[in-house]
């Protein structure tokens, strides 16, 4: 008598990650208690590149914002380039991030005068040359009380992209280094974020800001498989190896 063997256990169920960027669209009208529902699960993290155009929106979208070094530069400058049909001191005093970090080597003397005059708090890690100033300000939200919902935290990134590459590259790794946050490296063409191959992943598209191109890009190691739908040409368990491949999105 023949005895079938027994069937090897499916594979556990993987969480699930949703993805989007509805923060770049207009904001919803304010609703009766004030604020928006996502605001507070929201942190913003400047680098010192120029801002990107809407970089006055996440700011006011965001709980906590943290200027990298010579990132405080770039909002006392840019934001007045992005909104230059508004009083100096108005816009000035208005865009105050609460917390410059950083090795202190970039930011001008009296940008972080002025700021500190008006409380912002600046934390000095020119002692710390193990770590980039992002890695100094990812950690520093991830444990500031100010965000009180960690579990849905989302950190927005603006400067990760352009300039040096081996900067951007450094940029990349800190992904990799917390990759239990939600982290969104900005710049104005493209958005990057990291795919941990814990969860299965859902990306919802914003058609009217995003697309229709994506790219799926292997990092320090190959994708062992990787299955994907509601792309122009799908993968079916595939093994994308230390390549980039790119598609089209047909939603």
């Amino acid at each position: 008598m023949a005895i079938a063997p027994t069937p090897p256990p499916p594979p556990p169920q993987r969480p699930t990650m949703r993805h989007s960027s509805a923060f770049l669209l207009p904001p919803p009208s304010p609703s009766p208690g004030g604020g928006s529902a996502d605001a507070a699960t929201v942190a913003l993290v400047v680098l010192n590149q120029p801002l990107p155009r809407f970089a006055p929106l996440l700011w006011s979208r965001a709980a906590l914002r943290v200027c990298a070094d010579g990132g405080a530069n770039r909002v006392f400058d840019g934001m007045l380039e992005l909104l230059p049909g508004q009083g100096a001191g108005e816009v000035c005093a208005r865009y105050k991030p609460d917390v410059i970090k950083g090795d202190m080597d970039s930011v001008r003397p009296q940008v972080k005068e002025y700021y500190s005059n008006l409380g912002t708090k600046i934390v000095d890690e020119s002692h710390d040359q193990d770590t980039t100033d992002l890695h100094k300000c990812i950690s520093f939200v991830a444990k500031n009380s100010t965000v009180a919902d960690k579990s849905n935290l989302c950190i927005l990134v603006l400067g990760a992209l352009g300039g040096r590459f081996d900067h951007e590259m450094g940029n990349i790794n800190v992904l990799h280094i917390f990759p239990n946050i939600n982290i969104i490296l900005l710049s104005n063409d493209c958005l990057i974020f990291l795919l941990p191959k814990t969860h299965t992943h859902e990306i919802h598209v914003e058609r009217s800001i995003e697309g229709p191109h994506c790219g799926l890009i292997p990092i320090g190691m190959p994708s062992t498989s990787t299955t994907t739908t509601g792309l122009q040409w799908n993968l079916d368990e595939c093994r994308p190896y230390l390549a980039w491949c790119r598609f089209s999105n047909k939603k």
